[in-house]
């Protein structure tokens, strides 16, 4: 996972006056487009978006200062307008391009590069779990993509549920946790700037099919599945144990992620500092 991490990160210099495509990320690092945008959000502290601007905001800063032109230089890092260029350089680094150009300063963002970082030697809890195959049913809705904080969406979709669904859900739920699920999957791919989404589903894990025509249903192939159990404040605890599998432990292990939702739950039946949740990860050998 380094190696393809570092890979990617080559590549994305070598095209900064291009398009990243969601097909690029696949079939370099081996993970779908959204899957990798939330590890590499997780991992770096920023989304890919973000790192992608600074390395060519870097760039034209570089060319700036050479002697090339201000029309020249945004439009090969991709900006319509030089109006764009400039408001989004400014923003950047404090200076109008003109400014740069003409009094030669400069401000860098050096190229990621991923090392194994040991340290701390707190270990994380986990277990590999075979699920055969189940049911969702429950509620959902297309929400944007959002990498960080609130997904106001789905603070949206939780409250729009109603008393008759949610006796309906549970009426169907019987295997474990018998908790509320958070179902993300069908994602848009391919959007350097966030404006895909993905279908977000509130529901139960279930055997049964579901009769009800206010709920919908999908089915979670058969696959193993990495499962962190996390107990602490709510949600600081969930958002560090997600953000941890994603930036150390899935690059560290034998094992990428499958092509298949992603599946977290949390039991609000305590106090708020010790709650405890779960996030399910679907995995797979990595091919040697």
């Amino acid at each position: 996972m380094l190696e393809s991490l570092n890979r990617l990160m080559d590549h994305i210099d070598q095209h900064l006056t291009d398009e990243i495509t969601g097909q690029d990320i696949t079939r370099i690092v081996g993970v779908s487009d959204y899957h990798f945008r939330r590890m590499f959000s997780y991992m770096a502290g920023m989304t890919l978006n973000e790192y992608v601007r600074n390395r060519r905001l870097s760039e034209a800063n570089k060319d700036l200062i050479h002697g090339k032109s201000v029309t020249d230089v945004a439009y090969t890092y991709g900006y319509q307008s030089v109006d764009g260029f400039s408001r989004a350089f400014r923003d950047w680094c404090g200076f109008l391009p003109s400014e740069v150009s003409k009094n030669k300063i400069q401000k860098s963002f050096p190229k990621f590069t991923f090392f194994i970082d040991i340290k701390g030697g707190i270990s994380m809890e986990f277990k590999l779990e075979h699920k055969p195959s189940f049911n969702v049913v429950g509620v959902s809705k297309r929400v944007p993509i959002q990498f960080e904080g609130v997904n106001n969406s789905i603070v949206e979709l939780a409250q729009s549920i109603t008393e008759q669904q949610r006796s309906e859900m549970h009426q169907l739920a019987d295997l474990y946790p018998n908790q509320v699920l958070n179902v993300s999957y069908d994602f848009d791919e391919g959007y350097l700037d966030e404006k895909g989404s993905l279908t977000h589903m509130i529901g139960f894990a279930t055997t049964q099919e579901n009769p009800y025509e206010d709920l919908e249903q999908i089915t979670v192939a058969s696959n193993l599945w990495a499962v962190f159990p996390n107990t602490g404040p709510f949600p600081e605890t969930l958002q560090e144990t997600m953000a941890k599998t994603y930036a150390e432990w899935l690059p560290t292990s034998e094992y990428e992620l499958a092509d298949l939702p992603s599946i977290s739950f949390t039991k609000h039946d305590g106090p708020s500092d010790n709650v405890y949740s779960e996030v399910w990860v679907a995995v797979k050998e990595k091919k040697l």
